[in-house]
């Protein structure tokens, strides 16, 4: 059986943008205006006062109107901008190791 990741907090942040949790403790913040232009279902959304209205509901982000997202489709773009935003680990495997004990108070 196949498993989608539920979201369990979605808060409205202004400008189209939602704060997404997720499950697993996946979370972050997703630019959700593209969809104003989706399709009649999403022409309300396009009133801020409205789109600030979603909730969480069944694992989803649902609309006053029935308007909906699918949780998969929100997970891989929290999960993009997650990547946007997070630098490579690999620069950190640069500092000398005093380094690495200074930062963490062990060696």
């Amino acid at each position: 059986m196949w498993h989608f990741n539920e979201i369990v907090k979605a808060e409205y942040s202004g400008e189209y943008r939602f704060y997404i949790a997720y499950d697993d403790g996946v979370a972050g913040e997703v630019d959700l205006s593209e969809y104003l232009t989706k399709g009649s279902v999403f022409e309300p959304l396009k009133d801020k006062a409205f789109f600030a209205q979603a909730r969480v509901d069944a694992g989803t982000l649902l609309w006053p109107n029935e308007a909906d997202i699918a949780p998969e489709t929100l997970y891989d773009k929290v999960v993009a901008q997650v990547k946007k935003v997070a630098e490579p680990v690999s620069r950190y495997n640069s500092f000398p190791r005093s380094c690495v004990g200074m930062q963490t108070g062990r060696e």
